[in-house]
């Protein structure tokens, strides 16, 4: 069967109201509403658990490269690496993410830049210098430390023409915890 056809041969126009499409568009709404609330309803909760990542295996690539990567011996029980950052080339750079047995972040930057460059970037463009810490590692025994407003800190040291940051929200006793695990 044909659509409504007028007495001229030509298709006829359905009127629509103003009406009847704000009718339609609600229920329209209704029905998506109701859909995501119904599957709200049997989604199990979003997993959030941090994703760990291979770091001993970038710091073996770093090596085969002739870089020497500034990386823990180990990591604390219950710690995770959840990023790595590495390239090499015209502009070598090293970086790790680490999260706490207590989720709390510490990070590590190894670059041909200056310290005051990472500080500004991994810290706080506002972070002030503190007093040098003594804490023994495989890198070096001092270490500049740096903290900002909202509780982030950071231990610098150079080598040679690189200069490396640890950095992060946790604790300084866990910060330094992983600067005592440091080696090259």
């Amino acid at each position: 069967m044909m659509g409504h056809v007028s007495a001229q041969g030509q298709p006829g126009r359905y009127t629509r109201s103003f009406s009847g499409m704000t009718g339609a568009l609600i229920v329209t709404v209704i029905v998506v509403l109701a859909f995501v609330t119904w599957r709200g309803l049997f989604r199990t909760d979003v997993d959030d658990t941090p994703v760990a990542v291979d770091w001993q295996e970038s710091v073996e690539l770093a090596e085969q490269a002739d870089l020497e990567v500034v990386h823990p011996r180990e990591l604390p029980a219950g710690w995770i690496a959840t990023s790595v950052d590495l390239s090499a080339g015209d502009d070598p750079r090293w970086g790790m993410g680490v999260l706490t047995d207590e989720g709390r972040f510490v990070g590590i930057r190894q670059q041909d830049t200056s310290v005051d460059d990472l500080v500004e970037v991994y810290v706080d463009e506002e972070a002030e210098a503190g007093e040098d810490a003594t804490v023994s590692s495989g890198v070096g025994d001092t270490w500049q430390t740096w903290s900002d407003e909202g509780g982030d800190r950071g231990y610098s040291t150079e080598l040679g023409d690189e200069a490396l940051l640890v950095y992060g929200s946790a604790p300084a006793e866990d910060i330094e915890t992983f600067l005592g695990l440091l080696t090259r």
